[in-house]
C-alpha cells in the first residue's frame, strides 16, 4: 500500500524559509519512475498546483512561487522536498504531496506578516 507522509510545516515569518519533505512508502523501486508534485489548499479556496518534478529531474512551478520555491527529489530515499524561501502571507495553506493517484495527509504552513 502506497503511503505519502509530509513533514516540515510550521510557522514562519514573512521573508523566511521552510523545507517540506514527503516520504513515500510501499512504492518499492518505482518511486523514480513517476512525476511527483506539491499542491496547497488555503482556507476557503480550492487545492492548487505548486510544483512538479518529473522522473529525470525536470521541474515546473506555478507562477506564484516561481523563483522562491524549489522542488527536488531523492529517489534513493523515496523522498521529495519543497524548499520555500522568501515566504509571503499568501503562502499560508495546507501543503500536500502527490504521486500518481496518491496523496499525503498534508502539512500546515503558516506565514505571519
Amino acid at each position: 500500500q502506497v503511503q505519502l507522509v509530509e513533514s516540515g510545516g510550521g510557522l514562519v515569518q514573512a521573508g523566511g524559509s521552510l523545507r517540506l519533505s514527503c516520504a513515500a512508502s510501499g512504492v518499492g523501486n518505482t518511486f523514480s519512475m513517476y512525476a511527483v508534485g506539491w499542491y496547497r489548499q488555503a482556507p476557503g479556496k480550492q487545492r492548487e498546483y505548486v510544483a512538479l518534478i518529473r522522473s529525470g529531474g525536470t521541474t515546473m512551478y506555478a507562477e506564484s512561487v516561481k523563483g522562491r520555491f524549489t522542488i527536488s527529489r531523492d529517489d534513493a530515499k523515496n523522498t521529495m522536498y519543497l524548499q520555500m524561501n522568501s515566504q509571503k502571507p499568501k503562502d499560508k495553506a495546507v501543503y500536500y504531496c502527490s504521486r500518481a493517484r496518491y496523496w499525503g495527509q498534508g502539512t500546515q504552513v503558516t506565514v505571519s506578516s
